[in-house]
């Protein structure tokens, strides 16, 4: 009985470390239009071009609020109207982090129709999840000519701290059992 009890510490010691280490992935902040913001006198298309947005990752629209909102619409055939009369959300607050947690084609609309057929409008595919290592942020801020990367928090806080107590409370219930 005692070797069961000890794959089963094992199994969920396991398990908690390997999702620790996903959950301290990295993850892309974008935002939206660079240092410009979502605005109509920008080209948000051009910005988007070559930038890849994946399942973990957020963007963030900066905007004027006076100027309108942003609408998500849920296909492609209401994004190329810009026929906002049934999003699935509106965002007013003039700046907004939204959460990339599928994947899959999202649409970023303006409220504004006039801003919207003048090329204010995004569309994004979202691809999978992808780790490339613990603790690293990266964040586009800029123009479309530049990119900024900013290093996160490292494992050193938290994240290690809660594997460290892990590994401890492993190692001490395997003395437990072993006695």
């Amino acid at each position: 009985m005692g070797g069961v009890v000890k794959m089963v510490v094992f199994g969920l010691v396991f398990a908690a470390v390997s999702l620790g280490g996903k959950w301290a992935g990295a993850q892309m902040h974008h935002v939206v239009g660079g240092d410009r913001g979502w605005d109509a006198s920008h080209d948000v298309s051009s910005w988007a071009s070559g930038k890849t947005f994946r399942v973990g990752d957020k963007i963030w629209f900066a905007y004027s609020a006076t100027q309108g909102s942003v609408a998500e619409l849920g296909s492609r055939k209401e994004y190329e109207a810009c026929d906002v009369s049934n999003p699935i959300r509106m965002y007013m607050d003039g700046l907004d982090s939204i959460s990339l947690e599928a994947e899959g084609l999202r649409y970023f609309v303006s409220s504004n129709a006039e801003h919207c057929k003048n090329g204010l409008k995004l569309h994004v595919e979202v691809l999978p999840y992808n780790y490339s290592g613990p603790g690293i942020l990266q964040v586009t801020a800029l123009d479309e000519h530049q990119t900024a990367l900013a290093a996160g928090p490292t494992p050193s806080g938290s994240a290690q701290l809660s594997s460290s107590l892990l590994l401890f409370a492993f190692g001490f219930l395997c003395a437990l059992i072993t006695s």
